[in-house]
C-alpha cells in the first residue's frame, strides 16, 4: 500500500492532489510538523531531511514533492499523468515538473525575503523572469503541455495557487486566473483541498 506522509497546511497540498488525481489507493499517514513528528528516527528512514511530503511504496521511499509526482506517474502509467517516456512531449514535461521547485518556489522566496541576487547566478533568473516565461507558457493552455493534464500541472498548478492566491505574494495575471481556475475545479484539486484543510 502506497503510503502518504502528510502534515495539514504545508507543501504536502501538492502529493495529496496528485494522490487524488491518480485514482490510487493510498494511505495517508499524518505527520504532526508541530510537535516535531517529522523528526523522529522512523520517518528520517523515509525522508532524511525531516520534511513533508514523503511517500512509502513498498520498499520505496523518498521525499520532495515533485520527485514523488514523478515517481507515481512513471511507476503506475495507467494513471495518465505523464507522456511516455518515447512521447516527444517527455522532455517539456520534466521541464514542467520541475519548475516549481527549481524556479517558483525561489522566486517567491525572493519577493518574500526582497534579496536582490544577479540573475547571472540566480538559478532561476528573476522572479519577473519566472513569471513572465510561466504566463506565456499557460496563454496556450488549457494545461501546461496543451490538451493532456499531467503531473506537471500538479506542480505548477500547487506553485502558483500558493503564490497568487493562497499568500498573494504575486499579483495574478490573466492567464494565470485561468488557468487557476481550471485546476481548482479540477474534483481531486478540490478533495485534497479539504483533505489539507484539516
Amino acid at each position: 500500500m502506497i503510503k502518504l506522509y502528510w502534515s495539514p497546511r504545508s507543501r504536502s497540498f501538492t502529493t495529496l492532489w496528485l494522490m487524488e488525481e491518480s485514482g490510487l489507493p493510498y494511505e495517508r499517514v499524518l505527520t504532526d510538523i508541530s510537535t516535531g513528528a517529522q523528526k523522529a528516527p522512523d520517518y528520517l528512514k523515509v525522508n532524511p531531511m525531516g520534511k513533508v511530503p514523503a511517500l512509502s511504496d513498498g520498499d520505496a521511499a523518498l521525499g520532495e514533492a515533485a520527485a514523488i509526482c514523478a515517481y507515481i506517474a512513471d511507476r503506475y502509467p495507467e494513471t495518465r499523468l505523464a507522456p511516455a517516456v518515447t512521447d516527444p512531449r517527455r522532455a517539456r514535461y520534466l521541464q514542467w515538473l520541475f519548475f516549481s521547485p527549481g524556479c517558483i518556489e525561489p522566486a517567491i522566496i525572493q519577493i518574500f525575503t526582497k534579496i536582490e541576487i544577479p540573475t547571472s547566478t540566480a538559478a532561476w533568473g528573476s522572479a519577473t523572469q519566472v513569471f513572465d516565461v510561466l504566463e506565456a507558457a499557460l496563454a496556450e493552455g488549457p494545461w501546461i503541455l496543451g490538451e493532456e493534464f499531467s503531473a506537471a500541472d500538479i506542480t505548477v498548478g500547487s506553485g502558483l495557487n500558493f503564490a497568487v492566491r493562497r499568500f498573494k505574494m504575486v499579483p495574478s495575471r490573466p492567464a494565470f486566473d485561468a488557468y487557476l481556475d481550471r485546476c481548482t475545479a479540477r474534483p481531486a484539486f478540490q478533495r485534497a483541498e479539504k483533505i489539507a484543510a484539516g
